[in-house]
């Protein structure tokens, strides 16, 4: 009786402690065998659908969690880690077409580190979101080619290196799967090419050595991108580099004393064959020897793909015109002494400190009801003033900058002015206070200010000083009126004006602009023009790609519709008789241009199915774009549609759509083909052709332009309104520096200088015959 007492029992303990299996077959046709727990599988168990897909491993409360593998009835089976039924850890997924991911997962989709090899033997490896390549990779295709470096939604975007099977390399930046930005094409057989390219064609100025010429080391390129020649790659961030510095690094003294010409007829886009073509029109520069050639260098300038400008120069430094004279360097340091203390920590603190206030500011303003402006919103009075103490207070937060406060000018005339240029105001605060923050830029003028980005490059800030801020003050009523009457003005839109005091007493003071340049075209030439000849230059050696230019260096007319040419000259006139009124008399017009590749090329380029494996790469889950060889052809006028083109209001873009004489006076949009469809607006996407004005009394350039005309887009607006010149002497000195006549102006009458102004402009955009 004990013994079976106790056998009893261990059976007992035994059904404890062992979870019961069942076979249940249900209604459906689904099949379950395995432990349950109640009535839910759980335990090890296999489900099998009544479709034929089978399910084998670990279970939770009757969902599939843990380990286990999935097969479906198409043939495709998944092995790894589930959790609440989702595919999630860590597994390997082989598809019906025999492509493998192996892997992490989030909810059933690639997300994290993984490697692909897919059905065509293409292999990826690398990081994955939402089921996409994104971040650091390596894509390798069966014909040899190989990319490494950053991915975005499946496609090539950010830095990286393409390594082509026939052993030609590019390093640089990448958007959308094309090259885009700058980088460095080196050939198998040696030679390099420094540019920037534009949605995978080459797009700006660079610089081509030959194989065998000397050039600068690789090792700043290599190490920029932790890339080096053996292959080896590390994915990490690294820093950015500009081709503008090889520049400097390889063309400090060019040698202007070649020259050369060549006919159009015989010119090719491809670098070796045009470099072989250009070489024998050196004639006895050849017979220098063999050291001359290998110093031999090209300067280069394409657009959309097309070589429109080269320079032959040497690829030697002359390390002793390096050092600039005393006086550059003292007029270099004297303009910026009142902000040096702006740098590194400092101004990381101090753009964090503006973030922090323009929210404040917007944040406290925009729930306010909108009202018309009364006189008491304008002036010094007009202001809020906030304490921002580093740990936070009852109106503030706790933030990681430095104690500052924060001074917000006239809120209701800018929280008006926002509205009336029709920004939103949360827009607005997540453009300039968002997590990408801002970006410092070169100042291009002479006032020592710094300048800020904002990530999306709507918004410029400037730091003002205290001149500045006062004539801002004073001009706003009449300003404020100004932009109110007339929408489609060129005058510089201000969206705030703001200024912080530093824990140790230092004032900076900043005002809100909007970007004149901010446009999904490139902008190839940037010039700053005033009427005037007086030092109205740049050195040549100063020259970069975003160099804004003087009037001296603009070598071009321009010549637009009709309509268009009234708008903008209707406009000028009244932005101009305003600036005198406020005795404001040294503006500029900043002008941008975006140059279209020549219409004529289209016979004598070579066509598309011509083009070389390292000049294209095509699959389809990378998604790269083949460059194209053959250019737009011009630029197109139709009738406005509004539902084809974006009708959002930007930062420099609030009047109405032009209407153009070559359309029957109808408004009109901008097809550029290829590219995009525009909305033309005064200052914003207006088409011109650029005439090269060409220069016989100057000596015999190295540097060949190979078109007398172009397509150009053409963005402007007046700007540096805030140098007001209200007494005698300051107008005589300002005069004197322009080479006016100070005689023929008195403070009340500074009419002169817009004259002057609007006959320059008459010449630059001719009127037609």
């Amino acid at each position: 009786m004990f013994l079976d007492h106790l056998e009893a029992k261990a059976e007992m303990d035994t059904s404890i402690l062992s979870p019961p299996e069942e076979r249940r077959e249900f209604s459906n046709g689904d099949f379950y065998s395995g432990e349950v727990k109640g009535l839910l599988p759980h335990g090890k168990g296999k489900y099998s659908w009544s479709d034929g897909t089978v399910y084998e491993g670990d279970w939770d409360q009757g969902k599939i969690s843990g380990k286990g593998k999935l097969i479906w009835s198409s043939g495709a089976k998944y092995e790894g880690d589930f959790s609440g039924g989702y595919l999630h850890g860590i597994g390997t997924m082989t598809s019906p077409d025999q492509s493998v991911y192996s892997g992490a997962w989030r909810m059933n989709v690639r997300h994290g580190l993984g490697r692909k090899e897919y059905c065509n033997s293409d292999l990826y490896d690398g990081s994955w979101r939402e089921g996409s390549q994104e971040g650091r990779g390596s894509y390798s295709w069966t014909n040899g080619n190989r990319y490494i470096g950053s991915w975005k939604k499946g496609k090539m975007c950010g830095r990286g290196v393409m390594r082509w099977g026939n052993g030609d390399l590019f390093d640089g930046f990448w958007l959308n799967g094309c090259r885009h930005g700058s980088g460095v094409y080196k050939f198998a057989d040696g030679s390099l090419y420094f540019g920037t390219w534009s949605r995978g064609v080459k797009d700006g100025k660079g610089i081509f050595y030959p194989a065998g010429s000397k050039h600068p080391s690789l090792k700043k390129w290599c190490r920029s991108l932790e890339y080096d020649d053996t292959g080896k790659f590390v994915l990490s961030r690294s820093s950015s580099i500009d081709v503008d510095e090889l520049r400097s690094l390889s063309l400090s003294t060019v040698n202007r004393s070649l020259s050369m010409r060549t006919s159009t007829s015989g010119m090719s886009d491809h670098p070796r064959e045009l470099t072989s073509k250009s070489a024998r029109t050196l004639g006895s520069g050849q017979s220098e020897g063999q050291d001359k050639k290998n110093r031999v260098a090209y300067e280069r300038e394409y657009m959309q793909g097309v070589l429109i400008r080269e320079s032959v120069t040497t690829s030697s430094v002359d390390r002793s015109l390096k050092i600039r004279p005393p006086s550059t360097l003292s007029k270099q340091v004297s303009a910026r002494t009142f902000l040096t203390f702006l740098t590194g920590e400092h101004n990381y603190h101090l753009m964090l400190n503006l973030q922090l206030g323009i929210r404040y500011t917007v944040g406290k303003i925009t729930p306010v009801p909108r009202r018309d402006v009364r006189g008491s919103d304008f002036g010094k009075k007009a202001r809020t003033v906030m304490f921002f103490p580093k740990d936070g207070s009852n109106f503030t937060p706790p933030h990681k900058s430095i104690d500052f406060s924060w001074k917000d000018y006239c809120p209701m005339v800018f929280r008006n002015l926002r509205e009336m240029f029709k920004l939103d105001a949360a827009e607005y605060m997540m453009s300039i206070c968002g997590d990408d923050g801002l970006t410092e830029i070169c100042s291009p003028g002479k006032s020592g200010s710094i300048f800020y980005l904002s990530h999306d490059d709507r918004f410029v800030i400037k730091t003002l000083k205290k001149s500045e801020l006062k004539v801002l003050l004073r001009m706003l009523p009449r300003y404020y009126k100004h932009v109110g009457d007339h929408e489609n003005t060129l005058i510089t839109k201000f969206f705030g004006v703001h200024r912080i005091t530093l824990k140790w007493g230092k004032k900076v003071r900043f005002v809100v602009m909007g970007n004149m340049f901010c446009t999904e075209l490139k902008i190839h030439r940037r010039y700053d023009l005033k009427g005037s000849s007086h030092g109205r230059f740049t050195e040549k050696i100063k020259i970069q790609e975003k160099t804004t230019l003087k009037d001296l260096d603009l070598a071009y007319e321009f010549h637009m519709d009709k309509l268009l040419r009234e708008a903008l000259f209707k406009q000028i006139y009244l932005d101009c008789a305003f600036l005198e009124s406020l005795q404001i008399i040294d503006y500029s017009l900043l002008l941008g241009l975006h140059f279209r590749a020549p219409g004529q090329l289209n016979d004598i380029l070579e066509p598309p199915n011509a083009m070389s494996d390292q000049e294209s790469v095509s699959s389809v889950d990378v998604g790269v774009t083949q460059e194209l060889s053959i250019p737009p052809k011009g630029l197109l006028l139709v009738t406005h549609e509004p539902n084809s083109v974006s009708t959002a209001p930007g930062p420099h873009i609030r009047g109405s759509t032009l209407r153009a004489f070559s359309v029957g006076e109808q408004e009109v949009d901008l097809i550029l083909p290829g590219t995009a469809r525009l909305r033309v607006q005064l200052g914003v996407n207006m088409p011109a052709q650029a005439h090269h004005k060409l220069d016989e009394d100057k000596e015999e350039s190295a540097t060949i332009e190979l078109f007398e005309v172009y397509d150009v887009v053409v963005y402007m607006g007046i700007i540096d309104i805030l140098q007001e010149y209200n007494t005698k002497k300051k107008v005589e000195h300002k005069c004197k520096s322009l080479q006016y006549d100070p005689m023929t102006i008195s403070v009340t009458e500074p009419t002169i200088y817009s004259k002057r102004f609007v006959n320059f402009l008459h010449k630059v955009f001719p009127e037609e015959m």
